[in-house]
């Protein structure tokens, strides 16, 4: 492979990284601006992409993620294996409350959602299924990034921690004082972090000797009392644990 040939493929993610939850929709020239690509290279790299159906054109003209690319990505074998291994369990804490059920891994400096299972009668979030949001700001991403380390809090406090709703973390001491909690309780309550109107609990998911690879979380409505949310949330959360050590995922 060449230079030139790396250099397309950077750029070709570069185009498909302009698209996020928020922004699931783009044209040429809003993936121009975000990207800092010029015109010509963002229309070149479209048509390519178009043709690979990383990329499909809606008939306003715009863009989104293809088929293809959701096609590769249920390949990918952690994202799968733990998705499979979970989705029991995540049935299972759904039926008991048919609210919002998550599964959330950190990719990053942000929480990934693996997956969702909710109702539509369920209280409204922001997170869905392949959707991204801090790690400050939700509860399963409160939970990753208790058990993330020194380094991963130091780059989420260089960011910033942004503000969603008047009780959203903030300081840097209240997120830390939290963090502790949950490091001692083994779970997480917030109470209108991210949305208004939702309270939302969180356990880890661990592997072997204790190391957290995702969190699964659940949001009702804020009037519930929490209290016997806990005990099936951290049920499903241990059983998962003790699934992924049987199939030996990586």
């Amino acid at each position: 492979m060449t230079v030139d040939d790396r250099s397309l493929i950077g750029r070709a993610f570069t185009v498909l990284g302009a698209f996020d939850a928020g922004s699931p929709r783009l044209s040429q020239s809003e993936i121009s601006r975000r990207t800092g690509l010029p015109l010509p290279t963002v229309h070149r790299l479209c048509g390519q992409l178009i043709v690979h159906r990383a990329l499909e054109r809606m008939d306003d003209g715009k863009y989104e993620i293809g088929v293809r690319l959701w096609e590769l990505g249920a390949l990918a074998p952690g994202a799968h294996g733990l998705r499979h291994v979970a989705l029991p369990f995540l049935e299972d804490l759904y039926e008991a409350t048919h609210e919002n059920v998550q599964l959330v891994v950190r990719e990053g400096v942000e929480a990934l959602y693996l997956e969702r299972l909710s109702a539509h009668t369920a209280v409204s979030v922001v997170g869905r299924a392949g959707g991204r949001l801090p790690l400050h700001a939700s509860s399963g991403g409160l939970i990753l990034l208790a058990h993330g380390g020194a380094e991963l809090l130091d780059r989420v406090l260089d960011r910033g921690l942004e503000s969603f709703t008047p009780q959203t973390i903030t300081s840097e001491h209240v997120l830390r004082t939290k963090l502790d909690d949950i490091r001692r309780t083994g779970f997480v309550t917030c109470r209108e972090h991210l949305n208004a109107g939702t309270l939302a609990l969180a356990a880890p998911v661990r592997k072997g000797r204790g190391s957290v690879v995702a969190a699964v979380s659940i949001v009702v409505p804020v009037g519930h009392d929490p209290a016997p949310l806990v005990p099936a949330l951290i049920a499903a959360a241990r059983g998962i644990s003790r699934r992924i050590d049987l199939a030996f995922l990586d």
